[in-house]
């Protein structure tokens, strides 16, 4: 492990933005965001997850109450709202959410004929990038705008698979969008991880479809799975995410080894 002393400001290591992103619904993004994001908090990174998903479910699911901000991501990137003052502190320390609610659910198409459409959230979050560690892109189920506009901000992309029939199913699409994007919007984007979720293991196929994601993806997948786990289902009714829900479930310690994973030894910045 790096030494945790205060870098230097020029050897400080960037801010890492990633962006959660598959465009099948039920596969663990929102479970993914919220969870690494206050895992990599617990770690003492300060992290921010930006709610993207209409649903505001990876808002509600760090104890923000959506129904009450003054500021949410449709104000930012529809009317250059502040994200600074869109970002709420969440239930964990060192975690930040940027909420989302159903105002967001017209913003595909109110970006349509918006100037510089796909670019308002990398502005937005280069506006706050140096308070944080991590931001973590909770993407909405499909590859519109908004989704576009998470991977134009983002410099890596983290995907959750789940360990099911047709697991890689409309995979390529996503990964063709994110090449285009990356020819024509952001160089610096890269499938980075691949997290294998909802992992029985009482069914073979869950097996299987582990070993075919790896011999497809190679180091690029997490060697940690995270298993399908009740009480992980149950935290987000609860508003907390699993490592404050119940901190000894397998779900937690299978978020605490992603994250440490996904970290890889960098040391918090420790700027403010």
């Amino acid at each position: 492990m790096s030494d945790s002393s205060t870098p230097s400001p020029h050897n400080r290591p960037l801010p890492r933005i990633i962006a959660v992103a598959n465009q099948k619904g039920g596969v663990g993004k929102t479970t993914t965001s919220v969870n690494l994001g206050a895992c990599l908090a617990e770690l003492g990174y300060r992290t921010l997850i930006v709610d993207l998903d209409p649903q505001g479910n990876a808002s509600s699911g760090v104890g923000v109450d959506t129904r009450g901000v003054d500021t949410s991501m449709y104000d930012v990137i529809l009317h250059d709202a502040s994200m600074e003052d869109c970002i709420e502190p969440a239930s964990v320390r060192n975690l930040f959410v940027a909420p989302a609610n159903l105002d967001l659910a017209g913003a595909e198409i109110e970006l349509v004929p918006a100037m510089a459409r796909e670019t308002r959230l990398k502005k937005a979050i280069d506006s706050v990038l140096d308070d944080f560690d991590f931001v973590i892109i909770d993407c909405p189920p499909s590859l519109g705008l908004l989704t576009v506009n998470a991977l134009v901000a983002a410099r890596e992309v983290l995907v959750p698979i789940q360990c099911e029939y047709y697991a890689l199913e409309g995979l390529g699409q996503l990964l063709r969008n994110v090449d285009l994007v990356k020819r024509n919007l952001n160089t610096e984007l890269e499938v980075s991880t691949i997290v294998c979720v909802m992992f029985d293991a009482r069914a073979k196929l869950s097996s299987e479809v582990v070993t075919e994601v790896r011999e497809h993806f190679g180091d690029k997948v997490c060697r940690t799975v995270v298993p399908r786990n009740v009480r992980l289902s149950e935290a987000p009714s609860h508003h907390q995410p699993i490592n404050v829900y119940d901190p000894s479930s397998k779900g937690a310690i299978a978020y605490r080894l992603v994250a440490k994973e996904v970290a890889g030894g960098t040391p918090p910045r420790r700027t403010r």
